[in-house]
């Protein structure tokens, strides 16, 4: 019996994987880091109040952190828009 799996790269032409990033996906990562660095200081702000009752500095430190978040996805959509339009 033939196995059709060895001739699927033949047929869909695929690039064999190798494991690493290509610059494409690289420079999208670099291109996303604010924000992704934003969401993971919202992370640590919430998880510092999961275990006792936040207090108002908690409250505030979310809240900075919930701010940084929407600002920093705001400039990657602006920055991925003003890409499209020019």
């Amino acid at each position: 019996m033939k196995s059709i799996a060895a001739l699927q790269a033949a047929v869909t032409g695929a690039a064999p994987f190798d494991g690493e990033p290509s610059d494409a996906d690289l420079d999208a990562i670099e291109t996303e880091m604010p924000a992704i660095l934003a969401d993971v200081d919202l992370l640590d702000a919430q998880i510092m109040t999961i275990d006792r009752t936040p207090t108002e500095l908690d409250h505030q430190r979310i809240r900075r952190a919930r701010r940084r978040v929407l600002a920093a996805r705001r400039d990657l959509a602006n920055t991925r828009t003003a890409g499209e339009v020019a």
